[in-house]
Parts: C-alpha cells; structure tokens; sequence
C-alpha cells in the first residue's frame, strides 16, 4: 500500500488524529515524518542512517518551505475577524487548507521514494518513530510516540 494511502487510513483511526496533534503541535515534530517512518516499520522496510537522515531533510525543506507557512496562514484564519465576512474567511481558510494538505501530501510522496524495499519482517512501530524523532529534533517525545504507536493498527 502507498504511504499516502496507509497515512489517511491510519489517521482516521480513533485516536491517531489527536496522538499526532499533540506531537506536532506540544512536542514540535514532523507528523509525515514519523507516519513514514512507522510505514516503513509496518511495510518491513528498515531506513538506514542515509535513508532517515534523507528523509529528515526533506521533511525539513517541506515544513519550512511550504507546509508551517501555509498552517500558519490556516491558523490566522479560524478566529472570527470584525472586518472579514465570516463565509469568505472560511472559504479562503478551506482552500489553504487543502492547499497544506496537498503540501503533506506531496511531502508523503517525497517520503516513500527514500524509503528501502521491503524485504525484511513487520516491525513495530515504536522505535522506527523514535530514529526518526532524533532525525528532526534533539528532544524524543517518547510519551507521546509511545501514545501514537499504541493507536496505530498492527
């Protein structure tokens, strides 16, 4: 199954949606990051250290380039403003929201073409999470991987 595939499905699972949020949003991480990375575990690939380091930076150049501005133009968006027609503010806040999801979506893209063949047996998804968590931050949120995991299928 393709990585965007796997991710929507996953994401749709009772609780994932809200696991990854806190992530992003409290521990600062990369949510398609770690989705790839829990993939691969699932797909029985295993990154090497070029492959997460790779797969890092391209997740980097697509968060600062195209995907934080276009969330943060999403977020200006939600409150009511006394000047903007509510109607038209949501309009233009859906349309940069599909826009970002376009972005991620395309990042995903990116993602799978960095990961190895499978080849090797079903693994689970914690510490893949956790190498690509050290991929972009210093800090592990290991709760919070762990919160995640837990909530993605088997």
């Amino acid at each position: 199954m393709s990585l965007w595939r796997w991710a929507v499905a996953v994401y749709a699972v009772d609780g994932v949606a809200d696991a990854c949020l806190e992530l992003q949003d409290s521990a600062g991480q990369n949510i398609p990051l770690l989705l790839w990375a829990a993939w691969c575990a699932a797909e029985g690939r295993t990154p090497d250290e070029d492959a997460l380091e790779a797969a890092g930076d391209t997740a980097r150049a697509w968060q600062e380039t195209a995907i934080a501005p276009l969330r943060a133009v999403r977020r200006a968006l939600k409150p009511r403003a006394p000047d903007l027609d509510d109607a038209d503010r949501e309009a233009v806040r859906s349309q940069v929201k599909a826009v970002e999801l376009e972005a991620e979506r395309r990042l995903l893209t990116a993602l799978e073409g960095l990961a190895p063949a499978p080849g090797g047996p079903v693994q689970p998804p914690l510490p893949a999470m956790v190498a690509a968590a050290r991929v972009w931050s210093p800090i592990t949120p290991r709760a919070g991987l762990v919160r995640l995991a837990e909530r993605l299928p088997a």
